[in-house]
């Protein structure tokens, strides 16, 4: 039997990127999805399909996460069309690149309204339901190394992925006697149509080249790590951080410091 066959996931932001693999991971590893999408119903669709196509129900709900009456009825629906939710999966985020002392505020504020407090509304309204309904479940909140890295141009993203990380481990505790599991999970630089929005491809493949693992991480690999955190088999695993980043939060840079060759005195 698959592992998650017979539960039932919420992932946001799943017409794209991360949140479609994460969705269809999960659908791989038996489970139910719901996939929520912001405004491409095609794209969501398509993403249905693929996980009908590995034996599961899957539907797609519309609603931006960033505001909180259409997240809490994002959940609201996906409960209701899939009898209940055992995992729920905060993917959806927002992101300007801009220096904050010029920053446009209307990006900045819907920066931190789908990227902080939207994680928040999922968390808060899912627990709820799973908490009435005693389902003992499990929550992956994706986040990013921007959470600890003060990354120039990307203040208020690096404000609220560094806000979610600090949600995510509060509700851990807040949620452990009712034996619903919070983590995090840190994606490295993956290659996704979001990523398209602040570098061309040539950049991507360059700049790829130069990481540790010599290149780009692929949404796929983020999306199995998301079933490793939600298999029952890692119930012991709660408030915890996993990194999937091929070596990119490593002191990459510094290993100049072996290849000098030291001179003669």
């Amino acid at each position: 039997m698959s592992k998650l066959s017979g539960k039932r996931a919420l992932v946001s932001g799943a017409g794209r990127g991360i949140g479609a693999a994460a969705a269809i991971e999960l659908a791989r590893a038996g489970a139910d999805v719901a996939i929520n999408y912001l405004d491409d119903a095609e794209e969501a669709e398509g993403v249905c399909e693929q996980c009908r196509g590995l034996g599961v129900r899957a539907v797609s709900v519309q609603a931006d996460t960033g505001v909180q009456d259409e997240a809490e009825r994002l959940v609201d629906q996906a409960w209701e069309a899939l009898g209940g939710l055992d995992i729920v999966v905060s993917n959806a985020a927002y992101s300007d690149r801009e220096l904050f002392y010029r920053a446009d505020l209307d990006g900045f504020r819907r920066t931190i309204d789908v990227t902080m407090w939207g994680p928040f509304y999922l968390l808060r309204s899912a627990s709820r339901k799973m908490i009435d309904a005693g389902i003992q479940g499990s929550v992956v909140v994706v986040s990013s190394p921007h959470a600890v890295q003060a990354m120039p141009g990307a203040m208020a993203y690096n404000m609220a992925k560094a806000a979610i990380d600090q949600m995510a481990r509060t509700a851990a505790v807040e949620l452990a006697q009712h034996r619903i599991r919070v983590n995090l999970l840190h994606p490295g630089w993956i290659d996704t149509p979001g990523e398209r929005k602040f570098f061309s491809e040539q950049t991507l493949q360059e700049k790829g080249a130069e990481l540790p693992w010599g290149r780009l991480g692929q949404p796929q690999e983020i999306g199995r790590g998301i079933v490793f955190l939600s298999d029952p088999a890692s119930e012991y695993i709660t408030g915890s951080t996993l990194t999937i980043d091929g070596g990119i939060q490593l002191p990459w840079r510094d290993m100049f410091r072996i290849d000098e060759k030291p001179q003669a005195v």
